[in-house]
């Protein structure tokens, strides 16, 4: 006697199996490496059989990316790898993550990808100050930079302050020409880049000639306190324990504060990194929050998730 599930999905009249299944079937089989019951395809029905636990999941997985398909939006290989994870990891549906759109530009809504990046959101919201940890693009900087835009549309606060530490604030800065605004330009760039990302270009220069969102080095921020603000330290790695202290006693009444950086990439040329010091020493206080995301994060180009699993792999080793 057999303990097998069964269940037959039937696709709308408008949607497409070719939408489901992904260009030469590679939807299909990305879910089918993940999975050992059996799905079958046959002309508008997906059908699953197999472990009981195994076809709620896949249900699930197929409902969603019907769902995807109707919208105008079809799955990707890529959609179904980041699905499949979720699913095994058990934090949240598939769905949750595409239904927590924090920012709609251009018809393109930004979202987090991955339960470690829905997880990161979810602590902004929910604390003051939030420190995301992790290798590059996993999304630390991005998806705060669309939470404090998104905050800022809907009036939760008045000003957005972005900043970084210049490492190299000595003989390497002087030699490069300009004044010091066109000297530190290059180290901050990166913070314009994601705003313009996700604003309008004259828009954004509009508010920041206004000084509703302000970019600048983290040197600057001495001496200040903000109020009613969204502030982001990117590349936090880089601070020294003193400048991670000075920034954070920068927080005034209705701020939030968001730290990212990645504690395998410091370039201080000597001394310990403020963010591997300020998480010994605050990792207790209530209303702060540390967020470690992973190579699982990652949501560049498939083989930059494959070079940080191995990089992680090595670090383990050593």
């Amino acid at each position: 006697m057999t303990n097998d599930t069964q269940i037959t999905l039937t696709l709308p009249e408008h949607v497409e199996m070719t939408s489901i299944v992904g260009p030469a079937d590679s939807v299909l089989h990305e879910v089918q490496r993940a999975f050992a019951a059996r799905i079958t395809v046959r002309g508008n029905t997906v059908r699953l059989s197999g472990d009981p636990l195994e076809v709620q999941s896949l249900t699930a997985l197929f409902s969603d990316f019907i769902k995807m398909a109707a919208s105008g939006t079809p799955p990707t290989a890529e959609d179904a790898r980041r699905a499949v994870e979720l699913l095994r990891q058990g934090a949240f549906a598939p769905a949750m993550l595409r239904e927590d759109i924090l920012l709609t530009y251009r018809g393109r809504a930004i979202r987090p990808k991955t339960a470690g990046q829905k997880r990161y959101v979810d602590a902004i919201r929910e604390n003051t100050v939030t420190f995301g940890i992790g290798p590059a693009g996993t999304g630390k900087t991005y998806l705060a930079m669309a939470m404090a835009v998104a905050a800022l549309k809907r009036k939760e606060v008045g000003r957005i302050i972005l900043t970084r530490p210049v490492v190299e604030a000595g003989e390497s800065l002087g030699f490069l020409p300009g004044t010091l605004t066109e000297k530190v330009d290059p180290y901050i760039r990166p913070l314009y880049d994601a705003l313009f990302d996700m604003t309008d270009m004259e828009r954004a220069k509009q508010l920041i000639e206004g000084g509703v969102i302000e970019i600048a080095p983290l040197a600057f921020m001495r001496g200040r306190t903000f109020n009613d603000s969204f502030i982001i330290l990117d590349e936090a790695q880089n601070t020294t324990p003193e400048q991670m202290k000075m920034f954070l006693t920068r927080l005034g009444f209705n701020s939030k504060m968001v730290v990212t950086g990645d504690a395998t990439q410091i370039d201080l040329p000597r001394g310990a990194s403020g963010l591997k010091h300020v998480r010994r020493i605050l990792a207790d206080v209530e209303d702060i929050a540390f967020c470690e995301l992973t190579g699982r994060d990652v949501v560049r180009h498939n083989l930059v998730a494959r070079i940080v699993e191995a990089y992680e792999k090595a670090a383990e080793r050593s």
